[in-house]
């Protein structure tokens, strides 16, 4: 039998208050290894969280240990272990890249030499080999969020916390930069997570989701579970659109719904038979020819304004621009 993976982080009963505002009430959740998508409304205290897990604000009552460090007692240490690549621009203007980065090393304790070394290598991996002399401030927004990425990546952090990275990104960027991520965590092995209210880009490289609002754990898991659909139903996809295929299947006391062109959602009305079976006997009978089927799944926005429980027109507002 396989040992028990423990978690990276572990949050138990968290509450954070600003006077009488609380950001994190009673919070409690596991982030595991790999890549965690940590998503939420405005003001739902992601970004609250990555600031008292690394030890910037001090919780009122509960407990969260970080890479088996406790928060209240070595949150120095914890830093030393964590990358932040904060949401704000927090460049130096007057250094070039690789002084800046450099420098970032030292103030996580690297001997100048070896931070020095380290620069040239995460500005080359991160794609600003050529432009590591510039100063900072000549930038363009892509190459910002580069070097941010850079400057948390410096001293081999075990944990990633990136805030927001897409932030301000065109189409190609944006491409670019969850193309990084994606290799950092898969490729490099670091364990990543990403806090964002852009949820194709939690899609696109996060194993894991958190969400939360209100300052509560609304949902957590995997993002395929997230996506799963309870009850037995299953997408089908046939060469061109078939109205005899769908009449069987209605005939039959199935549920069915048309998706798009060609591609339906079948929801069994006898659980017990074979979908295989079902299906091509059906398409075989009525002259349609089957180019796929599988388990149906929901969008992750689907899921996520499941969790939330809020007011649809509201929640698509947020998703469209908001920040936390």
């Amino acid at each position: 039998m396989p040992t028990p993976v423990e978690p990276l982080v572990t949050i138990r009963n968290l509450t954070v208050r600003y006077g009488n505002f609380v950001a994190l009430n009673n919070f409690s959740c596991d982030i595991p290894e790999g890549c965690t998508g940590l998503l939420g409304p405005n003001g739902a205290g992601k970004t609250t969280l990555l600031k008292t897990l690394l030890g910037f604000v001090k919780p009122a009552s509960g407990t969260a240990v970080a890479l088996g460090l406790d928060i209240a007692r070595e949150n120095k240490e914890i830093r030393q272990k964590i990358g932040l690549m904060p949401e704000q621009d927090c460049h130096i203007p007057g250094l070039s890249a690789v002084g800046y980065v450099a420098y970032a090393g030292s103030l996580a304790g690297m001997p100048p030499a070896q931070a020095l070394r380290r620069a040239h290598e995460v500005l080359e991996y991160c794609g600003l080999g050529e432009a590591r002399y510039r100063n900072v401030e000549t930038y363009s927004t892509g190459m910002k969020q580069r070097i941010k990425l850079a400057q948390a990546m410096i001293h081999g952090p075990r944990l990633l916390l990136l805030d927001e990275p897409t932030n301000g990104l065109d189409p190609s960027g944006r491409e670019d930069m969850l193309t990084l991520i994606r290799d950092v965590s898969r490729a490099k092995g670091v364990n990543v997570l990403v806090c964002s209210h852009l949820l194709p880009d939690i899609e696109r490289v996060c194993d894991q989701v958190v969400v939360v609002t209100k300052g509560t754990l609304r949902s957590a898991g995997s993002v395929k579970d997230l996506k799963k659909i309870s009850g037995d139903a299953y997408d089908i996809e046939l060469k061109a659109d078939s109205a005899p295929f769908m009449e069987v299947l209605l005939g039959r006391g199935h549920s069915v719904q048309t998706l798009s062109y060609s591609t339906y959602r079948l929801s069994l009305h006898h659980p017990e038979e074979n979908l295989y079976a079902l299906v091509c006997g059906i398409a075989s009978q009525v002259g349609a020819q089957v180019r796929g089927f599988r388990p149906a799944q929901r969008s992750l926005e689907d899921a996520f304004l499941e969790a939330i429980d809020t007011d649809p027109t509201v929640a698509q507002n947020i998703l469209a621009g908001g920040r936390a």
